[in-house]
């Protein structure tokens, strides 16, 4: 199962296809006073910002037979089940958590808390592969 925030990958990877058009657009019609290097470094910019809006349109969670794959911004977590305890979503948290046996906690942003119908349903499911999975407690 893969879960993706919809809002969150609409929004970045829309914003990143204005940005890099209208980079082109800028870089085509600046006036003649701005030579090739502007123009670049215009574009190279540009691009730099979609790349970090692609950081945010790429998060998600998948859970396959092995395992949770949790792709945060910066960074791509890989936890066996046996390794994940819970998954814990309060009201006013931007993003689940997962509880790691190490003691640890990894922040989950592909479940999107803002999308809270979604967002509980994810939880729901994902806690449910957790207990089926896992060697978590079943006092829960």
């Amino acid at each position: 199962m893969t879960w993706r925030p919809r809002r969150a990958r609409f929004v970045a990877y829309g914003l990143a296809a204005v940005m890099v058009t209208g980079a082109i657009v800028l870089a085509i019609l600046l006036p003649a006073q701005f030579k090739i290097p502007d123009r670049i470094g215009i574009l190279v910019f540009f691009g730099l910002v979609a790349w970090v809006l692609h950081l945010l349109g790429r998060l998600r969670v998948v859970a396959d037979e092995r395992g949770i794959t949790v792709v945060n911004a910066l960074r791509t977590h890989r936890y066996e089940w046996a390794e994940v305890l819970d998954v814990t979503l309060a009201g006013a948290d931007p993003w689940p958590r997962l509880d790691i046996a190490d003691g640890s906690v990894v922040g989950a942003m592909g479940i999107q808390g803002s999308e809270k119908q979604r967002a509980a349903q994810a939880v729901a499911e994902l806690r449910l592969l957790i207990k089926a999975k896992g060697e978590a407690p079943e006092d829960r």
